[in-house]
């Protein structure tokens, strides 16, 4: 028989600059799986340091990559009790967001990369937020995501870019002629589609004119 239990539990989350009166925009940054936060917030350093402030929240489930038993990586979420388990993020996602105390005058960021792409649409979807700007990076969005889910977003305020890269081996031409439709449907022809040479990968480049 299986059970549930609730109980208390203890993550880390890590920031890039400082959040001062000069700050223009805050990021929300979710990693792909196999990342850890400390290492791919390393990807906005060649934002603009005083302007820019990036919060990267850590997936929780840990493993050694590779088998080796030396390089550890993490998953947000598996096809495991993927509803449990996806509240449960979400509830960490909201303890971050609520320690950061995030003044209302800067531009709000959310991006994800990859299995990001999963949590931050859900996270923007089930939390109502409000944010200048939603980047999803060479990832799927969720199939339980409906038009309905996003309509609450203003689309005049809300940018909705859309980043892959030509040679990405996870985006064939099948998924990708899927995923354009699925696109269409959830944000009523106001996503910008962005492309760039280059696999299934973080590029600084990209990154940095995204702003």
């Amino acid at each position: 028989m299986e059970k549930t239990v609730s109980y208390n539990t203890k993550n880390t989350y890590v920031t890039l600059n400082t959040l001062t009166h000069e700050t223009k925009n805050v990021w929300v940054v979710f990693h792909g799986i196999g990342y850890l936060s400390r290492y791919f917030i390393k990807h906005f350093e060649r934002l603009n340091t005083n302007q820019n402030y990036i919060i990267a929240p850590q997936a929780p489930s840990k493993y050694y990559l590779k088998n080796e038993y030396k390089y550890v990586g993490a998953s947000w979420l598996t096809k495991e009790n993927t509803l449990m388990e996806t509240e449960n993020v979400l509830n960490y996602i909201d303890a971050v967001f609520n320690a950061e105390q995030i003044p209302p005058e800067v531009n709000l960021i959310v991006f994800g990369f990859s299995q990001g792409v999963s949590i931050a649409t859900r996270w923007v979807t089930k939390r109502k937020i409000q944010c200048e700007s939603l980047i999803l990076y060479a990832g799927g969005i969720p199939n339980e995501l409906t038009k309905e889910d996003f309509e609450y977003l203003n689309w005049n305020a809300t940018t909705v870019k859309i980043v892959y890269g030509e040679k990405d081996d996870y985006l064939n031409e099948e998924r990708l002629k899927q995923e354009k439709v699925k696109i269409d449907k959830l944000f009523q022809g106001n996503a910008k589609l962005i492309r760039f040479e280059g696999g299934h990968e973080m590029n600084t480049e990209v990154i940095k004119n995204l702003v």
